[in-house]
């Protein structure tokens, strides 16, 4: 057995420790940590199902990879109990959403900087951040949680006005349903409830929740902020394309968004409110809002890890510098780097196709050429089975571009995007979505 799948050996050059396997996050990691510098602590279900033992060799600051009950957010002093300190840690980093209360509680055992608890525990369950947030007085939608279509039903006419029903407790818009006026709802609540991720969870991870909320229309951002002990530092906005449909799943991110300076200044009042609503200490927040009339903030939902789809690598390329390296100093104990202005744009537009079976891909060849193109993937080869995108782990890949500001740099990645062709053919089975 190599050192790096080991369970009995954890070597003095172990400085970090980062719960939740993430490619994307470790591939930074790899770019400033010194080699095997990194425990990564992951459940033993999903280090089977995502094969990540064979996966962590490939990156030089990761050590060791161990198995924990990082998932147990109900009693998460069970995880903690499981994990021995290595000796010269200086950091606990989050690393996944399902991770985020695991990583909180590591770190306040070890007297080390970290969200805290209590708020890992706000921000991974929707219903307490709606709760917080409503006594802090930060605009949101109006909401209840529900326990079954018929609920909802009265909840959504009781409003008159369209809604969304959602999981409380998941990620990347698994189970978002939207929800017109009138219409039934018996078939959005089986879609909500039985959306899984089972490559992602433990089976005994907690009870779902869930909740519905009416709809507010208006552009969609987020903000990413890194806050030293309550106090909110580096600041940035995305802006959000998100597919007009019943199931609003992401379809591309610019960074930094377009907005007036007043609507950002509200953006950042609203963060600070959000930081002391939740109890947050220190670390990274990814919080979603929208812009109901173009500009007033409404929360959607707060992440306490770094965000995803790429936004990391988008701050990074318009900023300078590395979001994560900056955190990681962060929760060594250094504190939060201040604001800075973008010297670029940047934007990722995910690539489209029609449920089916893939037959043929046109136009990856020449991505490269494309002006402003980054990066890119895709992820789906010929004879692949294309769902209907209901959550995010239904894209088929992606496009990264820069340009000279946030517009050029989304003209150029819309662009790059639409010169990508995936033909599919109908098939039953593309019905069926994929988690």
């Amino acid at each position: 057995m190599s050192l790096k799948t080991s369970p009995h050996l954890c070597p003095d050059s172990v400085t970090h420790v980062l719960v939740g396997y993430s490619k994307n996050v470790l591939d930074d990691l790899d770019a400033f940590l010194p080699e095997e510098s990194v425990l990564v602590l992951e459940e033993p279900e999903v280090i089977t199902a995502r094969r990540v033992s064979a996966k962590i060799s490939r990156h030089p600051s990761a050590a060791l990879l161990l198995p924990a009950p990082c998932q147990d957010e109900s009693f998460p002093e069970r995880f903690v109990e499981s994990v021995l300190r290595p000796g010269n840690v200086r950091a606990v980093i989050p690393s996944v959403e399902y991770g985020v209360v695991a990583t909180a509680a590591l770190a306040d055992a070890w007297r080390l900087p970290g969200a805290s608890l209590s708020a890992a525990r706000n921000l991974r369950d929707k219903i307490a951040l709606r709760t917080a947030a409503d006594r802090a007085g930060i605009p949101q939608p109006r909401w209840t949680e529900v326990c079954g279509p018929e609920e909802v039903r009265g909840f959504a006419d009781s409003l008159g006005v369209p809604c969304v029903l959602k999981p409380a407790n998941r990620q990347a818009s698994l189970g978002v349903r939207f929800l017109e006026v009138g219409e039934d709802t018996r078939e959005a609540w089986e879609h909500t409830t039985t959306a899984n991720e089972a490559s992602m969870r433990a089976d005994y991870a907690n009870i779902p929740r869930f909740m519905v909320e009416e709809r507010v229309d208006g552009p969609e951002v987020s903000v990413e902020v890194l806050v030293d002990e309550g106090t909110v530092g580096f600041t940035n906005v995305t802006a959000k394309a998100v597919q007009d449909f019943r199931y609003p799943v992401e379809l591309g991110h610019t960074v930094p968004a377009l907005v007036p300076r007043h609507v950002i200044a509200s953006l950042t009042r609203r963060m600070e409110q959000l930081v002391a609503a939740t109890g947050f200490r220190s670390g990274v927040l990814h919080a979603e809002w929208i812009l109901a009339g173009g500009d007033s903030p409404y929360l959607v939902e707060c992440a306490g890890r770094p965000p995803g789809d790429r936004i990391t690598t988008l701050i990074d390329l318009a900023y300078g510098g590395s979001l994560l390296r900056d955190l990681v100093a962060l929760l060594e104990g250094g504190s939060a780097s201040g604001p800075r202005r973008a010297c670029t744009g940047a934007a990722i537009r995910f690539l489209r196709a029609s449920p089916g079976v893939v037959e043929e891909i046109e136009g990856v060849d020449g991505l490269g050429a494309m002006p402003g193109t980054h990066d890119f993937r895709v992820s789906v080869t010929e004879g692949d089975t294309v769902h209907d995108t209901t959550s995010s782990w239904d894209r088929v890949g992606y496009v990264i571009a820069t340009g000279g500001d946030p517009a050029e740099a989304s003209a150029n990645a819309e662009r790059a995007a639409d010169s990508v062709t995936i033909r599919a053919r109908p098939s039953v089975a593309s019905a069926a979505p994929r988690y």
